[in-house]
């Protein structure tokens, strides 16, 4: 009896020392630990979580959506103003976040995809806060920006100088390549957070709890555009030297905004972030059981390469790359979800670039006003549509094929929705471009009005006469003086503008006011709701074609597959979207801006042209979206092993699982991080 009690005592001695042993273990424990280093606190071991993974990082992609897709294209008229860029110079800067994108890809995601994910992530964001600094820098490092009082009011001058006469002095169009050099930075920086991210996402959360996770994600990507709108239109609204008390209103076309605020105050903010998410393990705690649970849906070959994949050893060299990128070619499922990607974005591109242009010229709205009312929209149709999305998938259990079946079904919806754009206003009348100059003019008066014409450097300053016709600028209108100044508004009233004539609102003939005449349609509360759903569809597909990626494609290649899918969807989407869109835009232009002999941006479009050009352009890139998803839809080939139904679970797992994520262990010993619950 006494010889049993030893023997069990050494068995328990033995097991306990084990289970130390293990416990201690630098490359099974402490390579699990939160840390930066051999700096692992046991404090800090509480964030060590899925759920502070995704906190993190969802603010990282909030901050790169607020920088790049909000403030930059919020600013990007007041830079041209500020360092005289032209149109095409703003559009380089614009494209340089892509074209960075798109070089560093291929590497990211093959070599971080089989790295340690969290440091390539830290080290991507610390580099897109230095690309923020970077974009500010500009504005730090040039004379302050100063306009002289007849630009301002836009009075007839003749001893005014022609700002064509200093057009080489100033040399501030070169400050254009640091402006490429931030963005060529954010998009380094950004790389790594859609592609590794989301793949450190899904590997360390139950498969059925992935498409929150990156839903949530993902919906931080969206709100923070919009943030980034409403923003850069606050910030706009403060006369870029701060400093100084201009005497000008932020509706002078000459004005300039503090557009430099935004990028340090993100820059900033990323760089606080970067931090914690360098310090997170290459795998957390419990993740290994989730790997070991899941099922594979990859797309099967008929000459099964695919089985190369499965080889542990597979993607850890750089002469797997050409294979790895063969076996992708080979998935027909995966290459038409990157083509129906692209044609989503090339929407999406297009759209977040001038779909405040087009409030503005539809319904006569302000550059300001038009991208507030833009950025209402896209909080709550692109951020509810892209969690809800995620929501979706993981409460009816979809499988690859049914997700595939349901962006189908959202790219459907949003094709009827955008027939809106058969709607359109009228043009606010303009005189001598919409509609004639009025005849009742005396011959003294026309003589004059040619001479002050012929004499100004015919700055655009829209005034709204008392007739309801705009007027390119207060000298166009044949306007003397300033009367007053609009107490509500702030908005100057000239007096003696002897080509308004009529007696409408104001009570009194030769009347102007300061902007542009407002919109009689009506058509606004219709167009914004069918907008609303053609945003909520769009982006309602996109996690669930983000997450039927990953799963037609082998374990091993989740990361680099999001990297070339991403390659796709910027070179056919991303990049051209903007160009193409702009281009459909630009042939409904009325007047164009003269910058000293060359043809500059746009002052006004036909709305008419402009609506149907761009319906055109939608139901085109919708149609091919809906083919494409039906294509891989037909195409996918699920695994033998692979429940059928669309319906069923990933996992092999039970109904309700413990929360307690449980890494696979020896059967005499076992580690739980009690904070890491789902």
């Amino acid at each position: 009896m006494t010889s049993l009690c030893v023997k069990s005592l050494q068995k328990w001695l033995f097991l306990y020392l084990m289970y130390f042993m293990f416990l201690f273990s630098p490359q099974d424990w402490t390579h699990e630990l939160c840390g930066w280093g051999a700096l692992t606190p046991k404090s800090i071991q509480v964030f060590n979580t899925p759920r502070w993974v995704l906190f993190f990082l969802c603010v990282a992609s909030f901050l790169q959506g607020m920088i790049i897709n909000g403030f930059i294209n919020t600013v990007i008229t007041s830079i041209e103003r500020r360092f005289d860029l032209r149109s095409y110079q703003a559009g380089l800067i614009a494209s340089s976040y892509d074209i960075a994108a798109c070089v560093c890809l291929a590497f990211v995601s093959y070599f971080g995809g089989t790295g340690h994910k969290p440091r390539w992530l830290g080290w991507g964001v610390l580099i897109m806060a230095l690309g923020s600094l970077m974009f500010a820098l500009p504005h730090f490092t040039t004379p302050p920006y100063q306009v002289s009082l007849p630009e301002q009011t836009g009075m007839c001058s003749a001893n005014r100088t022609s700002p064509c006469q200093n057009k080489e002095a100033g040399g501030l169009s070169s400050y254009r390549f640091v402006f490429m050099l931030g963005q060529f930075l954010h998009g380094m920086g950004a790389t790594p957070l859609y592609t590794l991210g989301v793949t450190y996402l899904d590997e360390n959360v139950n498969s059925n709890y992935a498409p929150v996770y990156i839903g949530i994600f993902y919906t931080a990507a969206i709100v923070g555009p919009a943030a980034g709108y409403l923003l850069g239109g606050y910030f706009l609204n403060m006369y870029t030297e701060i400093y100084l008390t201009p005497e000008m209103t932020p509706e002078n076309p000459h004005w300039v905004g503090a557009w430099w605020i935004g990028f340090l105050a993100g820059g900033a903010a990323a760089l606080l972030i970067a931090f914690p998410i360098l310090g997170y393990p290459r795998q957390l705690p419990g993740s290994q059981e989730y790997v070991a649970m899941r099922v594979s849906e990859a797309h099967q070959l008929k000459d099964g390469s695919h089985t190369t994949a499965s080889d542990p050893q597979f993607g850890k060299s750089v002469k797997d790359m050409p294979r790895s990128v063969l076996l992708l070619l080979k998935n027909p499922t995966f290459l038409f979800l990157c083509l129906a990607g692209a044609t989503e974005a090339t929407l999406i591109a297009g759209m977040s670039t001038f779909g405040p242009k087009f409030l503005e010229s539809q319904f006569s709205l302000s550059a300001s006003e038009a991208a507030t009312w833009f950025g209402y929209m896209v909080v709550p149709a692109g951020g509810g549509g892209t969690f809800l999305g995620g929501y979706i998938v993981k409460k009816l259990n979809l499988r690859c094929r049914g997700i595939i079946r349901f962006c189908m079904m959202c790219a459907m919806v949003s094709l009827l929705a955008i027939f809106i754009f058969v709607i359109h206003c009228p043009n606010v009348p303009m005189a001598g471009v919409t509609v004639p100059y009025q005849s009742g003019l005396k011959t003294k008066q026309q003589l004059d009005l040619y001479k002050n014409l012929n004499d100004s450097p015919k700055l655009y300053n829209p005034v709204c006469g008392a007739d309801g016709v705009m007027y390119y600028s207060p000298c166009h209108a044949g306007c003397t003086s300033i009367n007053h100044t609009q107490l509500s508004t702030g908005k100057q009233v000239y007096s003696g503008c002897s080509c308004v004539v009529g007696n409408v609102s104001w009570g009194e003939e030769g009347f102007a006011l300061a902007g542009k005449c407002g919109s009689s349609c009506h058509h606004m509360p219709a167009f914004l709701s069918l907008l609303f759903i053609i945003i909520s569809f769009t982006f309602l597909c996109s996690i669930p074609a983000l997450t039927a990626t990953l799963r037609c494609v082998p374990d091993s290649q989740r990361s680099f597959g999001l990297g070339i899918q991403w390659i796709v969807v910027r070179t056919l989407g991303g990049i051209p979207g903007p160009i193409a869109f702009g281009s459909v835009i630009d042939l409904s232009c009325l007047m164009w801006q003269d910058k000293c002999g060359e043809q500059g941006s746009c002052y006004l479009y036909h709305n008419s042209a402009m609506s149907q050009y761009t319906l055109v352009a939608g139901i085109l890139y919708k149609v091919l979206g809906t083919i494409f998803f039906l294509l891989a839809s037909i195409l996918y080939q699920p695994p033998p092993e692979s429940p059928q139904s669309s319906c069923e679970n990933t996992d092999h797992s039970m109904e309700h699982v413990s929360d307690l994520p449980v890494k696979d262990l020896p059967e005499d010993g076992f580690i739980v991080n009690l904070h890491a619950r789902l």
